[in-house]
């Protein structure tokens, strides 16, 4: 535990843990003259220390037991140090607090409390129970100003957001205190002043030896002999001045009295204040002693100077004075410095379109490299540090559950004891009120009966009093570990954000770097040459790195970072043609860009007015939620409860398995064509072209089912598809039988799917009407190279998108879908071409154009922009 002296908690200080006055401020008593402990202001100049004498158990065989340890805290490590003596050199350990948790028992000894850390347990015992709840309510704050980066220095908390800090340790310190009650500072117990006190007795000087740590405790004998000795010798002055034998940090002895007798002191020299050159060694001399490791313990043993108090307050002003000073200096070479790099990219940019040659551009081909490989590394250093956070919110969930468990057993005990204690007040009520129901008994003997009741009464009022007591400090230590819990969640949603961001930033880099080595080739054309060459080098080496290897642990981040997305799709498809693997390699990361943008803005939004919805019905606000999309998580029972409403005249219990079984006991002349079509069926998805995929087999049965539900159809191709996507959505093969059938027989019009396609030929001179009357520039152009878009777009409407959209944007067509009907499929389709509208009208060969067509869909990236221009 901590073993400083903070602040008591009765006084509101601006800064918890500060408001005991600095010991050169003290008096004898530990306070300035005329000031009750509770109500002293701190000196700005001199932070409170958290320090005392504390009995630590430990030790083995026959020295296992109590034993005496001076305990003092470093608030720049959040560490607890003790050792045997406050004069001791160095400290025999130190206990970690930032990850631990306090626990006190209420039928332990009086004053008994542990320290619980991840890898120990530390039993400690004060004086009393006052001491005890003191030291537990300095840890707490102490820990949250540790967590909460409060400065140990005044200066550093007056500079930036030191108040903002301040003011939220306040509100922590109120917060506890609706819990406990503020413990007044024992005096003389805790703090500096209890330096001054004698070392408690033990039963044996050899219990009080820490055995385990044998070698410094030879250390500090020899200093303290070393140090009494020259004491001895000068005759004054403490005997800080010489260094400990290990070279540690030397702690400040109590100033001796000047000696009268002393050769060269004149006793009227004495009462005068030393000069400012001496005053200004000592002050340099003990702010080198407090940068050490471990605090002095002397401060408080000097006599009251209150010139040298000012003194001292204006030079640590102009200290910070000096400080912000520096740190606004440093701000301004940053702003240089980022003025700087916007110039010199305006400058790489105008360069690149100034180039003349290739080899200039090259050069600046290089630079980006170069810059995407330092983005990669600043993205693997915060990963490094999301993961701490990860390990340390985890412990910390596993330690508030332990707390959680302990005090639901306390306060069951609790309440046990007091229905125990109404009891026996019950029967002691009763035994005064009705003395006629006892039988007589002597004088002495009722007397020493009342007597005995009474002390049980007081034992079970003080057991009471306990229990209550440590329920409201664990109630306490809940709260506020609760707290610092989802303070390191909130600092870990932060890294990924910054994390998320960095990454889109790196996708976006690599895609315009991947994009510049296409314009190059194009620009080179297959010129045989050394800068030909290059450039084909460069492009495999693009082509080879995959986007998930730079963040191999981010998967949360991104499901773009690995080689197929969440349905099992090709995240980048496997063309044959180079430059089409350079088209799907860009359109990748492009997609990869976009999510990470948008996941905090859009998609935890989205998530959460799904999350409360509640149960799903027909209306508006559903209307506007489909069409947004639906979130993965969500998807399959939206689409369940979609497929229900459509079919919902159709559906009758076992009617699956009765079409399964009719499909068993003779064949069904569509069985041929289903077979040649499922091995067609999506290539570019792991689940339909893995040998052992149980998908392949499901996607037989459903079909061979519709084929007998609907024998008028029967199959026609295009229906493995609808039935794929629904059960990569759904999982199960009746919900995606039943979903085959709403689009089919209740979604889409009468002979869409026969033979004849009449309903579908009718929607296609639908579409090249609506295209004439929205986009008339495109239909003209189009019409002008004789370009026939049904050749396109009749697949379109046939599978509903699924052979033309990354599924991101293809499922979301498909939530709006299944509610709305075919009007989404026309609403997309005149989004899409509105969407590339000037691409297309800058081709001036018809054939070009057709090319073009073919695959101009999977290069949309942004499932946002179609969306919004399809529900206008």
């Amino acid at each position: 535990m901590e073993g400083a002296q903070g602040s008591p908690p009765v006084s509101r200080s601006p800064v918890p843990g500060s408001d005991e006055p600095a010991g050169a401020a003290r008096g004898p008593g530990g306070l300035p003259p005329g000031e009750s402990e509770g109500c002293a202001r701190p000196l700005e100049t001199a932070p409170k220390k958290l320090c005392g004498y504390l009995s630590k158990f430990g030790g083995k065989g026959p020295i296992r037991g109590w034993k005496s340890r001076w305990f003092f805290y470093d608030e720049r490590k959040c560490h607890l140090y003790y050792s045997r003596t406050a004069q001791d050199a160095n400290p025999l350990d130190s206990i970690d607090l930032s990850s631990a948790v306090f626990d006190c028992k209420a039928d332990a000894d009086e004053g008994t409390f542990e320290i619980k850390t991840p890898s120990r347990v530390i039993t400690l015992k004060a004086a009393t129970k006052q001491v005890m709840l003191y030291w537990l309510q300095q840890l707490q704050m102490k820990r949250w100003e540790f967590h909460n980066g409060l400065p140990a220095a005044p200066d550093a908390a007056l500079a930036g957001n030191g108040p903002a800090l301040r003011l939220e340790l306040e509100q922590e310190e109120a917060e506890l205190e609706e819990f406990l009650c503020p413990v007044q500072t024992p005096p003389g117990l805790v703090g500096v002043a209890a330096a001054l006190q004698p070392v408690p007795a033990q039963s044996s000087a050899l219990q009080n030896i820490s055995l385990k740590h044998l070698g410094t405790e030879i250390q500090n004998t020899m200093y303290n002999i070393r140090g009494n000795r020259q004491a001895q010798g000068a005759g004054h002055g403490p005997p800080g001045e010489d260094s400990p034998p290990s070279g540690e940090p030397v702690r400040e002895e109590q100033p001796l009295p000047p000696n009268p007798s002393a050769p060269g002191d004149d006793p009227a020299d004495s009462a005068k204040p030393a000069p400012k050159s001496s005053l200004t060694a000592n002050l340099i001399q003990k702010a080198k002693r407090q940068n050490n490791t471990f605090p002095l313990f002397s401060e408080g043993l000097t006599r009251n100077r209150t010139a040298q108090e000012k003194v001292l307050a204006l030079e640590q002003q102009v200290l910070i004075l000096t400080k912000e000073l520096k740190s606004q200096k440093e701000l301004v070479r940053i702003l240089h410095k980022a003025l700087e790099a916007a110039q010199q990219e305006k400058r790489a940019s105008s360069a690149y379109l100034a180039a003349a040659e290739d080899k200039d551009r090259l050069e600046l081909v290089r630079h980006k490299v170069r810059q995407i490989a330092e983005l990669g590394r600043r993205v693997e250093a915060l990963e490094q540090e999301r993961e701490g956070l990860v390990q340390t919110a985890s412990l910390r969930e596993q330690q508030v559950q332990e707390l959680q468990r302990h005090v639901q057993l306390l306060m069951d005990k609790n309440q046990a004891k007091q229905q125990v204690i109404c009891q026996l007040l019950e029967k002691v009520t009763q035994d005064f009120m009705q003395p006629h129901n006892r039988p007589p008994a002597p004088p002495d003997a009722a007397d020493r009966d009342f007597l005995s009741q009474q002390e049980k009464m007081e034992h079970l009022k003080d057991d009471m009093e306990a229990y209550r007591t440590q329920n409201r400090f664990l109630n306490s230590e809940i709260h506020q570990v609760t707290k610092l819990w989802r303070r390191v969640a909130e600092r870990q949603k932060a890294l990924l954000m910054k994390c998320a961001y960095l990454q889109a930033k790196n996708c976006q880099v690599e895609s315009k770097y991947l994009a510049g080595l296409r314009r190059l080739q194009e620009a080179v054309g297959d010129e045989a040459s050394e800068c030909s060459e290059l450039l084909r080098q460069l492009t495999q080496e693009a082509l080879q790195w995959e986007a998930g290897e730079a963040s191999a642990d981010s998967g949360v981040l991104s499901p773009i970072s690995s080689e197929y997305d969440e349905y099992g799709f090709l995240t980048v498809p496997n063309y044959e043609v180079e430059d089409l693997k350079l088209l799907a390699k860009i359109q990748a990361l492009e997609v990869c860009s976009h999510h990470l943008l948008a996941h905090e803005a859009v998609e935890r939004p989205r998530r959460e007015r799904w999350a409360a919805l509640g149960e799903l019905a027909p209306s508006a606000e559903l209307k506007q939620l489909l069409r947004a999309g639906v979130p993965r998580e969500h998807r399959p029972r939206v689409w369940r409860w979609l497929v229900r409403r459509r079919v919902q005249h159709l559906q009758a219990p076992g009617r699956y398995q009765e079409l399964l079984s009719r499909g068993q006991a003779c064949s069904q002349p569509a069985a041929r064509q289903i077979e040649l079509d499922l091995n067609r069926t999506f290539p570019n998805n792991k689940h339909f072209t893995c040998p052992s995929s149980s998908f392949p087999e499901k996607l037989r049965r459903v079909l061979l089912a519709f084929s007998w539900q609907n024998p008028s159809i029967g199959y026609c191709q295009g229906l493995n598809r609808l039935a794929a996507i629904a059960l990569l959505v759904l999982d199960e093969e009746e919900s995606a039988f039943w979903c085959l059938v709403a689009i089919v027989e209740s979604i889409m019009p009468a002979d869409y799917y026969s033979k004849t396609l009449t309903s579908s030929q009718v929607d296609q001179r639908v579409l090249q009407d609506l295209l004439s009357e929205k986009l008339p520039r495109l239909m003209a152009h189009l019409g002008q190279h004789r370009v026939d878009l049904s050749f396109i777009t009749f697949n379109w409407f046939l599978v509903v998108f699924a052979d033309s959209l990354i599924s991101s944007i293809l499922l979301q067509v498909w939530d709006a879908f299944l509610y709305e009907g075919t009007k989404v499929v026309f609403r997309y389709a005149l989004a899409i071409f509105k969407y590339n509208e000037e691409e297309i009208l800058r081709l001036q060969d018809g054939l070009e154009i057709c090319q073009y067509l073919r695959f101009f869909t999977k290069t949309i990236c942004d499932s946002r922009k179609p969306s919004l221009t399809a529900f206008l």
